[in-house]
């Protein structure tokens, strides 16, 4: 088990990413585009390592954190992470921390599909967005998660009432930027395999972000929304993207501000999550009905065609939920950095 918890640790992931795809653009040193993967690896890596000092030092700036908001909103909505987690412990947790740490992988599996496909640029658009966009969510409502909240008892932690605590740990959970950047891939999917793989993967990243205790389940109906935000940015509906990214938004404050409705309302909650969850089918049931060479002419005609062998096309192919240590022996695995991690 320790041996799997260092070869799923985020930089060791991130290091032999890095050494493959160095192996791999010398094994064809014409091809213009490999480079830019590399180039692409070596900038996550340092945007990875800027966001843990950053957000470490938000820990200062924002030392007052809302978990136990986001646990009693949870509660309200009738299903919280250790309920969905308890049944999953043991070693029905492994396959499902090994998924949590697949998405560095899935995400530069999707930048190598589909810029066979000519939409490289916009699924390079979308991972920027979250890059960008993120950690102001975090700053917005910071939250860390429940297994660093509650430490070891997060399973079975009694519902405490609904205010601000003061403890050590990055705000990185709310939303879920695992489970938006999984919606990214389902919204750049084509063909029946790859959307039926990418359902699936969206799936299981959302079961493994409860069940390793990194999110509440509150977190993730605005992930989705997140993602559908970066996707649209990607492919330059800039006012679609403004409206979702205005959910979220919507979400956040609510919860800060207006958390005594919310859960005096249990319906209001469940009702706000099944829109968001309704909006988000849509999106994609949308986006899979447009045949794949209009979505490039779009984005050509829109300016949002970048050529493979733009070098900034890469520069932020990996997006990751920022690291960060359990302060329980419980914790599954450190975070991944906005895309080596939530990071959420």
């Amino acid at each position: 088990m320790k041996l799997l918890l260092l070869l799923l640790n985020p930089a060791i992931i991130g290091l032999v990413a890095l050494f493959l795809s160095v192996l791999w653009m010398l094994r064809d040193e014409r091809d213009k585009t490999r480079p830019v993967l590399v180039i692409a690896l070596v900038i996550n890596l340092i945007y990875g390592f800027l966001l843990t000092v950053v957000l470490g030092r938000a820990d200062s700036w924002l030392p007052w954190k809302y978990d136990y908001y986001l646990l009693r909103m949870d509660q309200s909505l009738g299903a919280s992470a250790a309920s969905i987690a308890l049944p999953f412990q043991g070693v029905w947790r492994i396959p499902l921390i090994v998924i949590y740490q697949l998405m560095v992988p899935m995400m530069i599996f999707w930048y190598l599909r589909t810029r066979k496909w000519n939409s490289q640029g916009s699924v390079v658009l979308a991972y920027v967005a979250e890059m960008v966009a993120g950690p102001l969510m975090y700053a917005i409502l910071p939250a860390c998660g429940p297994i660093y909240a509650f430490g070891a008892t997060w399973l079975d932690h009694p519902i405490p009432p609904a205010q601000v605590i003061r403890f050590s740990g990055m705000p990185n959970a709310f939303p879920s930027l695992h489970v938006a950047t999984a919606m990214v891939l389902v919204l750049f999917a084509n063909g029946r395999w790859w959307r039926a793989i990418s359902i699936a993967f969206l799936a299981a990243t959302a079961l493994a972000t409860l069940t390793t205790g990194e999110h509440y389940a509150i977190d993730l109906a605005p992930g989705l929304a997140f993602g559908c935000f970066a996707a649209s940015f990607g492919h330059r509906r800039m006012r679609t993207a403004c409206l979702y990214l205005g959910m979220v938004l919507f979400w956040a404050l609510a919860i800060r501000f207006e958390s005594a409705l919310l859960i005096a309302s249990p319906g209001l909650v469940r009702s706000l999550a099944a829109i968001t969850l309704a909006l988000a089918i849509q999106a994609v049931w949308k986006e899979w009905r447009m045949p794949i060479t209009l979505v490039a002419g779009i984005a050509r005609s829109k300016g949002a065609w970048v050529g493979e062998t733009d070098l900034a096309s890469g520069l932020s192919l990996l997006v990751v939920e920022p690291l960060q240590v359990g302060n329980s022996s419980n914790s599954a695995l450190a975070r991944a950095p906005l895309h080596n991690r939530d990071a959420h």
